[in-house]
């Protein structure tokens, strides 16, 4: 099955074939400044993501460790990549419906913001294993 996404104006379109991974939502507070809350993310090998429109592209370095990907026309975020993964984040909301995902974990809890409680109903974990605990923003 080939999953595809954009950003809101369509200067950022994608395409990879499946399965995805199904959706984490971040709590931390980068996460939450770049989103305007928390960031719900799947997941693809970076190998099998292709573009058919990338003339909005743009990245910014958050981190010594990992970029975020958005489109520099109408401000879509659309990815969050670690430098020593071979898999990219993918925020769900860019991916075009039906997607079949659902939302099986929330991490960095500990981070959410104070307007709102996290869902006890989704497992959820303080932070995640191979990342250490990020630093406020």
């Amino acid at each position: 099955m080939m999953h595809t996404g954009r950003c809101l104006c369509g200067a950022v379109a994608f395409a990879t074939p499946g399965p995805l991974r199904d959706v984490s939502l971040c709590h931390c507070k980068m996460c939450r400044r770049w989103h305007g809350h928390a960031g719900a993310y799947t997941d693809a090998p970076k190998a099998t993501l292709a573009f058919s429109e990338s003339r909005g592209l743009a990245w910014f370095h958050t981190s010594d460790f990992a970029r975020r990907g958005y489109c520099r026309e109408c401000g879509s975020s659309l990815f969050w990549e670690a430098f020593d993964r071979d898999t990219i984040s993918i925020t769900a909301g860019s991916m075009d419906d039906p997607t079949g995902l659902k939302m099986t974990l929330q991490i960095y809890v500990e981070d959410k913001g104070d307007y709102y409680e996290v869902d006890k109903a989704i497992p959820s974990r303080a932070k995640t294993a191979d990342r250490p605990a990020r630093k406020s923003v």
